[in-house]
């Protein structure tokens, strides 16, 4: 490798790091929530709500079925309303948030059905609030599965700003 492509590796390194840090960060922050919620609502869960959990269930599974590539094409004006412009690191990190929330979301629904069926239970009988059972119970116990996940995210983030 020449000299001078050190400084060009050093500026795509520090490009790619901050696709993926801001992407990450939005993304969880819409992810879990929309993990939350598709797991709350599931047949037979403490906010059994069928139709709203098969609604964003079709929603997330249609979003995540679309390669990248074509995603990131098709949003192409969305990504210019957003940010002005359809090119460069920022512009990119629109379709990198829109194909990870539905990813993170799924990922995090997963962890929280390992969660234990009594331990909501028990918090049911002794009165908590869904937004208590959710915050104090499911989430704290789900916290090292989702965390494992999120790293996984992290790396297909990595993959995908290429």
């Amino acid at each position: 490798m020449s000299a001078e492509m050190i400084p060009l590796l050093t500026k795509a390194l520090g490009e790619t790091v901050y696709m993926v840090a801001v992407s990450m960060v939005i993304s969880s922050a819409l992810g879990i929530p929309l993990g939350v919620l598709l797991h709350v609502t599931a047949k037979g869960e403490f906010l059994d709500a069928p139709m709203v959990n098969r609604s964003i269930g079709a929603v997330v599974n249609a979003v995540r079925s679309i390669p990248f590539i074509i995603l990131m094409v098709a949003i192409i004006p969305l990504t210019r309303l957003i940010v002005g412009s359809a090119i460069g690191t920022t512009a990119a990190m629109v379709p990198l948030v829109i194909a990870s929330v539905p990813f993170i979301g799924r990922q995090v629904e997963t962890s929280l059905r390992e969660v234990p069926r009594g331990l909501v239970e028990a918090a049911l009988s002794m009165g908590a609030t869904p937004m208590q059972i959710i915050t104090r119970v499911l989430l704290p116990e789900s916290m090292p599965g989702i965390v494992s996940q999120l790293t996984t995210v992290i790396i297909a983030l990595v993959g995908e700003s290429a």
